[in-house]
């Protein structure tokens, strides 16, 4: 059964040490295709990748190609990509010969045609992971004569920092859906904390600067100087930081 770690709309079947039959590529007639009149969820990973491959900042790619919307609970909202306004609502990165921010694209897309579930474990708590294809009626892809098993998909798509990140990412998703926030509501102080530490990568950097916040934890140095230097350290630290203040967690250890 697949945990509230991860909630998926999970339309096909389940894909496990089988083969699955599947090519992209411009000679398939839809191509291109999917690209167009998504909703497309956007993880923190995501959001970070995408914003250092245009050179934007956080709040910049926020504001520009974002919007709120329903979360896979009540108690914390999705980032979802805007589509362009224009005749087919394309994906904004999408160009003629194909996806402009491809080595940065998003986790969904590098997925596709698969979706990922990850559930925790009876036995020790751990995180698995679980595939289901997905197969649109529109997609040609099916019918080519190529086939990949799902661990040569992950390394083709290089999907391993992604699903690391998302496997955090789902932890902290599901202690959100505990609803920490209680009677402050929906967008409320602490809400607002989350959110920035989880999708606003530079505004966080600037509050942990602010505050001080890497002197108040012992972090080996190198691990320090990562979180310094690095925004995807720093995204796992504001992981562990969310879980330490909000869900009394020993995800951290104070001075």
């Amino acid at each position: 059964m697949i945990e509230d770690l991860q909630q998926l709309s999970l339309s096909g079947p389940e894909i496990e040490t089988k083969p699955f039959r599947f090519r992209c590529h411009t000679g398939v007639s839809c191509f291109l295709t999917c690209c167009r009149q998504v909703e497309l969820r956007l993880f923190p990973y995501d959001v970070l990748r995408l914003k250092e491959h245009l050179l934007l900042g956080s709040t910049e790619f926020l504001e520009q190609h974002t919007r709120l919307g329903v979360g896979a609970h009540p108690f914390f909202p999705a980032v979802m990509l805007n589509m362009k306004a224009s005749e087919g609502h394309p994906c904004p990165f999408l160009a003629a010969s194909g996806c402009s921010v491809y080595h940065a694209r998003p986790s969904a897309c590098r997925t596709y045609p698969l979706e990922r579930a990850v559930e925790k474990t009876s036995n020790n708590g751990n995180l698995q992971s679980r595939y289901f294809l997905t197969q649109h009626s529109y997609c040609q892809g099916h019918q080519e004569e190529h086939f990949y098993t799902v661990k040569l998909w992950e390394r083709e798509q290089r999907l391993t920092e992604h699903n690391l990140f998302n496997d955090l990412w789902a932890e902290v998703d599901a202690f959100f859906a505990t609803n920490p926030w209680q009677s402050e509501g929906k967008a409320g102080p602490l809400q607002q904390l989350a959110f920035m530490v989880c999708y606003n990568i530079d505004v966080f950097r600037a509050y942990t600067r602010q505050h001080n916040l890497l002197a108040g934890f012992r972090l080996e140095r190198d691990r320090r100087r990562r979180i310094e230097q690095d925004d995807s350290e720093l995204l796992k630290f504001g992981f562990d930081w969310l879980l330490h203040v909000l869900g009394n967690r020993r995800t951290l250890n104070p001075r």
